[in-house]
């Protein structure tokens, strides 16, 4: 992947949007977050790596409540995450989550899967959520096939397509779940693409991947997690030149890229 400077841009005057404090989360007896601190500021690009099974998925789930944490705090745009359905809607207008698989409807043609959310959600009239729907998909490089069924288009137009869906609820936060790791190798690059787009329009993002070469090119800051807890972080020259952790080094030793 090309190098380019869109994680040259400084971020450090930028007002915090996400804030994780003391956040520890448990299933069962399995402690599967511990104690992780975090602060995210307005349109930072935070990437998170490190094994299977370390948290990282669970860590971003838990920003917008797809899992409940049970210590701790997290704060998202000045709301904080609790049992109070109100605050977990509001943070959930405002986070927009793609996952490894599309979840797309399949019944449903493309721009219905794009228009669903901001009609029924938001109440945004039809004709203005098709205009929006039209514009991401546009942004996407896939509005030619708006009118096709999910199951006509590859791995790599569905996840596109899930992008803008996204988008198309305007959220001021960007989560991804390991975007490309159920594409084919040669759809990879037209995702990753999209992803870096977004980050150039200056997207706050949150992306758990393996794909170190967006990392290198995209991130502000790059976080390493291993059994639950955040081991490493830092601007990604440092974290893959000079890594502190004898565990970040055994886990970068093993990585192709």
């Amino acid at each position: 992947m090309n190098q380019d400077n869109t994680n040259k841009i400084d971020v450090s005057s930028e007002e915090t949007i996400i804030k994780i404090s003391d956040m520890h989360k448990w299933y069962g007896d399995f402690h599967v977050l511990n104690n992780i601190n975090l602060d995210v500021k307005k349109s930072e690009r935070i990437v998170v790596c490190g094994p299977s099974g370390s948290g990282k998925s669970t860590l971003i789930r838990c920003i917008n409540r797809l899992e409940e944490h049970q210590k701790g705090k997290i704060i998202v745009d000045g709301i904080e995450l609790t049992k109070d359905l109100k605050n977990i809607e509001k943070v959930r207008s405002e986070v927009g989550m793609v996952f490894q698989h599309f979840n797309l409807f399949p019944h449903l043609t493309i721009v219905e899967n794009l228009t669903m959310g901001p009609i029924w959600v938001r109440k945004v009239p039809k004709k203005e959520a098709e205009e929006t729907a039209m514009y991401y998909l546009e942004k996407v490089q896939i509005a030619e096939q708006a009118h096709k069924f999910p199951g006509q288009l590859s791995g790599g137009q569905q996840q596109r397509v899930a992008i803008a869906r996204s988008l198309c609820m305007k959220p001021n936060i960007m989560l991804f779940d390991e975007p490309t790791s159920a594409l084919d190798p040669e759809m990879v690059k037209e995702v990753l693409e999209v992803m870096i787009n977004l980050a150039r329009d200056g997207m706050t993002m949150i992306v758990v991947t393996h794909e170190m070469g967006f990392a290198k090119s995209v991130a502000h800051r790059v976080l390493f997690m291993d059994a639950g807890e955040i081991i490493e972080e830092n601007n990604p020259e440092e974290f893959f030149n000079n890594p502190q952790s004898d565990r970040t080094k055994l886990f970068l030793s093993q990585i192709l890229f």
